[in-house]
């Protein structure tokens, strides 16, 4: 048995000086680089830890977790009362490594800005983070959640979303025709994956301006679609929708997404008769219906197709991002019994079950009130933040700039009729820390606007800070009018 010199190590003090490496790194690096080239051969005893400490003037705990490193990594062997010794067969021994950098890598961070004006971002200082945490603690040593769970969701949450939705929504369903998802961005893709199975080779109708994320599904799974015109004053085209053999549509019926308009009752009866007669979906996103200031919300479609039979084409979509916080990702979907078991199969080849320890936590959220009240008081506290809004807009632009949308929700839309192009507008905020966006990014399809129109979220601005922030951005937009 021959016994390694180490004399040959040394430490690079510059390197881990400018913090791109760490002293174990470095060390581990040099004896993996000399294992992988035959300096060390098999079997060979490596000096004891408390040696080559003291040889290279290091912590022996360094050395001690670099030798177990390269231990878990199998290029040593540890003995018992004996020592560390090279590996008979190694890892990469079939692998030619002429040369091994030492290198730290560090990643990109894209997190979004959530900051001023960021559309659809809800309220985060506001959230009962202590009772959520609570909540969270109660079940993380619950062992029966470690394992695979129901894919269609904890049947716990799927009957406290039951009646939830029953009661607030009026939404007709029991807790079996709910799936939970990995929020509505899951669902949507679901939704329209399961309605193409079923009725495919028929181009899907969606909103334009609209939801940006339901054309990136459609794009992504080469799903044929068309669009339907929404307009903030006439709102959706009915007219262009029962006209159609489209396969179905997607709706942000109670707040539509940019615009900020509903559909009537008389106009959803109009779709739902539709969707019957010619056999096609209604996808309804029930987007910000927790959230109406100037108005009672509308009751959901589904729960009105149901009142005459007629939810069997019926997909009703729903999120806690914007109720209680975005990076939740939890939503849900109800469908029809009928399409229950393509959904899950859907559902199981894109992500299996949902995590189980966020759906144990929001099943008691729900059941001993913390959302419902939660929800109140947000209600309240958004539409301070809307009529501020409202008010320091009418203040700083006058008969400039006029507020489209509805009283309801997490944001206003904007439009003038200067020649200011709203995409310069945008740059300009997002170079003094405002998210301003511009309504071309709900427009896949370009279409000749007589008008300048952007949308501008206020869930996460803090109240007392909107007027500065509304006089900054019309600062802005006067430097650019002609």
């Amino acid at each position: 048995m021959s016994v390694i010199d180490s004399s040959d190590l040394s430490i690079d003090l510059e390197a881990i000086a400018s913090g791109k490496v760490t002293l174990q790194q470095v060390l581990f690096q040099q004896i993996r680089t000399r294992i992988l080239k035959g300096f060390w051969p098999s079997s060979a005893k490596l000096p004891s830890t408390r040696l080559l400490a003291s040889q290279l003037k290091i912590s022996r705990n360094t050395v001690i977790q670099t030798y177990e490193q390269l231990v878990a990594e199998g290029y040593l062997n540890a003995k018992a009362n004996s020592g560390f010794y090279v590996a008979l067969s190694l890892p990469e021994q079939y692998m030619a490594s002429d040369q091994v950098q030492v290198t730290a890598e560090r990643g990109t961070d894209d997190t979004p800005n959530n900051g001023f004006f960021a559309p659809g971002v809800a309220e985060f200082s506001a959230f009962p983070m202590t009772a959520w945490s609570r909540l969270l603690q109660r079940h993380s040593n619950r062992s029966t959640l470690l394992g695979n769970q129901d894919l269609q969701g904890l049947v716990s949450l799927r009957e406290a979303l039951h009646r939830y939705l029953t009661s607030s929504r009026s939404v007709v369903c029991n807790p079996d025709q709910i799936i939970v998802t990995s929020g509505a961005q899951q669902s949507i893709a679901i939704a329209l994956l399961a309605t193409q199975k079923l009725k495919p080779h028929q181009r899907f109708l969606v909103e334009l301006p609209g939801y940006r994320q339901v054309v990136k599904v459609l794009d992504t799974f080469a799903v044929d679609y068309d669009f339907v015109d929404v307009d903030a004053r006439t709102g959706v085209d009915i007219q262009r929708i029962v006209n159609s053999e489209s396969s179905g549509i997607y709706l942000t019926p109670s707040n539509q997404y940019p615009m900020g308009c509903s559909i009537q009752t008389e106009q959803r009866l109009q779709l739902i008769e539709w969707a019957q007669q010619n056999q096609s979906w209604i996808i309804e996103d029930d987007y910000d219906s927790e959230f109406q200031f100037d108005s009672r919300p509308f009751r959901s479609m589904q729960g009105l197709a149901a009142e005459s039979g007629n939810a069997d084409k019926m997909i009703y979509i729903g999120s806690m991002s914007k109720v209680m916080f975005n990076s939740l990702r939890i939503g849900y979907m109800v469908v029809p019994p009928h399409l229950v078991p393509l959904c899950l199969e859907i559902k199981d080849a894109l992500s299996g079950d949902t995590p189980a320890l966020v759906q144990a936590a929001l099943a008691d959220f729900i059941d001993e009130g913390g959302l419902l009240r939660h929800i109140r008081k947000m209600r309240r506290l958004y539409e301070q933040k809307y009529r501020v809004m409202k008010q320091c807009i009418q203040d700083a632009f006058g008969q400039d700039w006029r507020l489209v949308s509805q009283g309801a929700g997490l944001h206003a839309t904007i439009q003038w009729q200067s020649s200011v192009d709203e995409i310069t507008l945008s740059e300009m905020a997002q170079e003094v820390g405002m998210v301003v966006r511009p309504m071309q990014f709900y427009q896949p399809l370009a279409k000749p606007r007589n008008y300048g129109s952007i949308v501008l979220g206020f869930g996460n601005a803090p109240i007392e800070a909107i007027p500065d922030k509304v006089k900054v951005l019309a600062e802005l937009y006067y430097s650019l009018v002609e």
